[in-house]
């Protein structure tokens, strides 16, 4: 793996119904209003009913001192099983949210495979990747707390990870 490629993966674990959760995350428009590290989402394609194929343009801040901008083109729709997409511009790689439940817990597991499309990111990467790995939890953990008060749930658990983590 290269120094500008990362593999994050979170999961987040909310005692809410998972279809709730569910259409929380299907409706990427609504995030700013709930999810603070997401500053603006823009509809640049709508998709056909099923949402594949439509694009929409992230601005993502979390607590370093720069925006994250990207657009994310949806590849593939399973309601309540996953959702996943392909991101461009200032990362680039493929988003993955997969969605199950276990004994009225809503467990949702974010896999993020991306290398940065920015010069001052692919230079600084060799030092500054364990600053981009807390970053991007930091945005994980702000989103897992907002989406359980948006649903007026308890957050039961959210876990970092990966193989490069």
């Amino acid at each position: 793996m290269r120094a500008s490629e990362y593999r994050f993966v979170t999961v987040w674990r909310i005692a809410a119904p998972l279809q709730c959760v569910w259409d929380a995350i299907h409706d990427p428009a609504a995030w700013p209003q709930w999810w603070t590290c997401v500053e603006r989402v823009i509809e640049v394609e709508s998709g056909p009913d099923d949402g594949v194929g439509a694009l929409h343009r992230y601005t993502w801040k979390g607590r370093l001192p720069y925006r994250v901008r990207f657009d994310m083109r949806v590849t593939r729709v399973e309601p309540l099983v996953s959702l996943e997409g392909e991101a461009s511009g200032d990362v680039e790689g493929f988003g993955c949210w997969r969605f199950s439940s276990q004994n009225d817990i809503a467990i949702v597991r974010y896999e993020w495979r991306v290398r940065t499309g920015r010069g001052w990111m692919n230079l600084l990467a060799p030092i500054a990747r364990p600053l981009f790995r807390w970053n991007h939890d930091y945005v994980m953990q702000q989103g897992g707390e907002a989406l359980a008060r948006r649903l007026g749930a308890r957050l039961v658990g959210i876990d970092h990870g990966g193989p490069d983590s």
